[in-house]
């Protein structure tokens, strides 16, 4: 089946409870790489949010497969990014009774992936 190079297949991972800078971090080194590289990588790096980006990289492949007809093993990161959600807001008990504001962060992981031209 000839498929566009053009062609991106995407998947998104809405509301997780994850500051995203700490989430760009990852992002950041996996976009570029191929689908196996980017998979060996999530798997030893120490950051707790490799779980997630894990997920949604294997979900845009399944799409990419399933959907799209799509050989694996030809599949690259495309475009990784993590935009932010909206902030859970909660409130903390201080001294002389005060309240200190807490900001529990959200993120909203997309991943999409391409198949190499060259492949």
């Amino acid at each position: 089946m000839a498929v566009d190079t053009d062609f991106e297949v995407k998947a998104i991972a809405r509301y997780v409870r994850m500051s995203p800078n700490k989430v760009r971090r990852v992002l950041d080194q996996i976009r570029g790489q191929s689908y196996r590289d980017a998979l060996i990588m999530l798997e030893f790096m120490p950051y707790r949010s490799c779980e997630p980006i894990l997920k949604v990289l294997r979900s845009a492949v399944a799409n990419a497969e399933h959907n799209a007809g799509l050989d694996p093993a030809t599949l690259f990161v495309s475009s990784a990014y993590a935009d932010q959600g909206p902030s859970l807001k909660r409130f903390r008990p201080r001294a002389q009774g005060r309240a200190y504001p807490i900001r529990k962060p959200t993120c909203h992981i997309t991943v999409a992936v391409a198949s190499r031209a060259d492949s």
